[in-house]
């Protein structure tokens, strides 16, 4: 997608844990109240017909609050729910492949953990890069390496791509993110932890948008 650019503030990603006691479309739309513009349904042990029932209702929810939806992994998930994009790791399907069949009009992001799969990312036409993991992270089995914020400052300075900061970030470390230029920031457990998680987004959100008003 020509010219895209991520939104500033929170980058939300769905997770079977999500919330506290909260339906899975209710912890959704808190995210979303609470300010996020791009959510991302990541969900790993769901079957076919849950994901696409699901998605499609995200789908419908992110259009009410005027928010990109990003579906990961799944290209015929995000298909069949007309998603915004997909997001794919290192070993999924090639961008060329995928851009084949979402078209020039969809977003492709794909996870990077180094500036060779940051700079191959540039080559190959995604429309953004996830970076990470910065931190030690629960909320995802397959963590490999932690990059570190060397890695973040090389992307920030030499990729000339939108990209999204994720992995162990939390409240009490997100300003060392922000120093390194990052604008899009994922928080998974510290929104799937809250007590209230509208109020913590919104936190957040404001917090990292302010950052760059200052």
């Amino acid at each position: 997608m020509k010219n895209f650019k991520l939104p500033t503030g929170v980058y939300a990603i769905t997770d079977s844990k999500s919330g506290k006691n909260k339906k899975f479309l209710e912890y959704c739309e808190e995210l979303l109240k609470g300010g996020a513009k791009i959510i991302q349904y990541r969900e790993k042990k769901r079957d076919l017909k849950t994901l696409l029932s699901e998605a499609k209702a995200l789908r419908e929810l992110t259009k009410k609050y005027d928010a990109i939806f990003i579906v990961n992994d799944y290209l015929d998930i995000a298909l069949l729910s007309d998603a915004d994009g997909i997001h794919i790791g290192q070993d999924d399907l090639p961008i060329k492949d995928v851009r084949k069949v979402l078209g020039n009009d969809k977003i492709i992001g794909i996870s990077t953990h180094n500036p060779k799969e940051a700079q191959q990312a540039m080559v190959d036409g995604a429309d953004y890069i996830g970076v990470g993991p910065i931190f030690y992270t629960e909320t995802k089995e397959d963590i490999g390496d932690l990059v570190t914020l060397e890695f973040l400052d090389f992307v920030d300075k030499n990729i000339d791509l939108p990209y999204v900061a994720i992995g162990g970030i939390k409240e009490n470390n997100i300003e060392q993110v922000l120093s390194k230029g990052a604008k899009s920031i994922c928080l998974i457990s510290e929104l799937i932890g809250a007590e209230d998680t509208l109020e913590t987004t919104k936190r957040i959100n404001n917090f990292i948008i302010n950052w760059y008003e200052k």
